[in-house]
């Protein structure tokens, strides 16, 4: 016991130094974790540790879901819902297709169900990578969301794709009619199994007098009940996720009305999901020694050979799919070329581009059982399934990951759709809130602001940020055009709130007030990073 937690912490000390020392170099974390772990597995006497799927999928998933629905703009998602599905779904199910051909006639001893099989585990992108890879550059907003919401859906289409093609090796039956059946089935009831959660956890929150720290420790523990929830009855658990994290969000003004709640809230779901990213990309880098012992002797280069086939396959296939899938729709309908700004070659090629794979899929591969149902028979060519799913991650995610910059502006893909900066609409949203107080307090407060100098003191505080943010939005709005204002100014306050923070230190050192006073004012200054610097997602 002693020794496992010695380990435990010891691996999670060293994902942190790793992160930093990719933040140091300016390299999206993902990439720099895969790289390092595959380094750090090869070091002798260094203790195996092997990546258990059920791990994978009832202990990071959930979460990792979840939170990513969270963030998720329900509006966002819903306009873009048509390339969402094309590629969530249609995608998933092409590129299964089409790996599953070409790896049976080019891997012997491969049959079409072990084709489908393949497919099914390395046809989705990783949310994760991509998400965290686009963090900070210059991406079209549109293709952002259109990545995100694919990874979102896409999990559940390859899970499902994964399991028939499983049930069809294991059984030796399949029809594809009830296969169809089937996975509408799966899919729906997944949905209404996650909202009927979600609407039970919104009363929850809602009517029982809940706390900050419950309010917190029920949002970890919802998606873990949605996932079990769809999984004991054979549906889709990622959708149930998906769909019961986006209700929630889309509710949680009326459910977390209070800022201790949801800063509470923030601080313990940004900790956790960094944590639950670092591990599980580190632990694919550590995976590599022991998918290697496993394979067949003299079978490595073959493996590998097969691996870089199926990644080039798997990157050709989704650059060929997203094009005809941008481009066909709106040739057919005029009202989507009226809704929609021309996304261009570069939108689609950006999107074909960030299709990186990740723990999803080597999960999904290592879930494959041993043996068949006698439990005699070995599962046919098991462990070169891994080693291929292994092979495609690391070239997706190292190669894609590392060139996806490049890509951006080698090709000056920019922002393409009419849109208000966000310091621009921050600015508009709290001088309404500051209209909206001037007149709550003229209409409800006349007789007290008479006798009340606190306030009137307030009234007056009011209506000088009403004008002082008048003033501010008219010059956002004259240099909307020249990031490098907004920019000094971000950065001049942020210096001005790190001086602010040390003189706060000082007041706690010399004892000038009650720490309890200076912990709110400490409060105050973190809420004002926040308006600059925005949440860690």
């Amino acid at each position: 016991m002693h020794h496992n937690l010695l380990l435990i912490l010891s691996l999670l000390f060293l994902v942190f130094l790793l992160v930093m020392l990719a933040n140091r170099v300016k390299l999206a974390y993902p990439i720099f974790l895969v790289i390092a772990g595959l380094g750090i597995s090869f070091i002798p006497g260094m203790p195996r540790l092997s990546l258990d799927p059920d791990i994978v999928f009832m202990i990071f998933l959930p979460p990792l879901l979840y939170e990513a629905a969270w963030y998720t703009s329900w509006t966002d998602f819903w306009k873009w819902r048509r390339p969402i599905s094309m590629l969530a779904f249609g995608l998933v199910f092409f590129t299964s297709l089409v790996v599953a051909y070409v790896s049976q006639s080019m891997i012997p001893g491969f049959t079409l169900a072990l084709g489908f099989l393949l497919g099914g585990i390395v046809s989705p992108p990783d949310a994760v990578a991509a998400a965290t890879v686009l963090k900070g550059l210059p991406a079209p907003k549109r293709a952002i969301t259109i990545l995100e919401g694919e990874s979102l859906v896409n999990d559940a289409s390859s899970l499902i794709v994964f399991r028939f093609a499983l049930a069809a090796i294991l059984t030796s039956s399949f029809s594809l009619q009830v296969a169809i059946g089937q996975f509408f089935l799966v899919a729906g009831m997944g949905i209404a199994i996650g909202i009927i959660g979600a609407n039970i956890m919104y009363m929850i929150h809602r009517f029982l007098p809940t706390t900050a720290p419950i309010d917190a420790a029920l949002t970890v523990m919802t998606p873990y009940l949605l996932f079990l929830a769809a999984e004991q009855f054979h549906f889709s658990g990622v959708m149930a996720v998906v769909s019961g994290g986006l209700f929630i969000s889309w509710r949680s003004h009326e459910i977390f009305q209070t800022g201790n709640t949801r800063l509470n809230m923030l601080g313990v779901w940004t900790t956790m999901i960094f944590v639950m990213n670092a591990l599980v990309f580190i632990l694919i880098g550590l995976q590599l020694p022991h998918i290697i012992e496993n394979l067949e002797r003299g079978s490595l280069w073959e493996g590998i050979k097969y691996g870089l086939m199926i990644s080039l396959i798997a990157i050709v296939v989704r650059m060929i799919w997203v094009f005809p899938a941008t481009f066909i729709p709106r040739w057919l309908f005029p009202s989507i070329r009226r809704r929609e700004t021309s996304p261009t070659w570069k939108g689609p090629l950006l999107i074909g581009w960030a299709g990186m794979r990740g723990v999803v899929s080597l999960a999904t591969a290592l879930s494959i059982p041993l043996f068949m149902n006698d439990g005699v028979t070995p599962f046919p060519k098991r462990n070169l399934i891994i080693f291929i799913t292994f092979v495609v991650i690391f070239v997706t995610l190292v190669i894609q990951g590392l060139t996806l910059p490049l890509v951006i502006k080698f090709f000056r893909i920019r922002e393409i759709d009419p849109f208000v900066p966000e310091e621009e609409q921050a600015a508009n949203i709290q001088l309404d809130l500051d209209r909206l107080a001037l007149n709550i307090i003229r209409t409800d407060f006349t007789e007290q602001l008479s006798i009340n100098n606190l306030l009137s003191f307030y009234k007056s505080a009011i209506e000088y940020d009403v004008e002082n943010n008048e003033q501010r939005l008219s010059s956002l709005e004259r240099c909307s055009h020249d990031r490098s204002d907004i920019h000094e100014y971000n950065e001049a306050l942020l210096s001005i709130y790190r001086q602010q923070r040390k003189e706060l230190f000082r007041f706690r050192k010399e004892k000038l007030y009650a720490d309890s006073v200076i912990r709110k004012a400490e409060l105050q200054l973190d809420l004002n990073e926040l308006k600059v610097t925005g949440t860690s997602h």
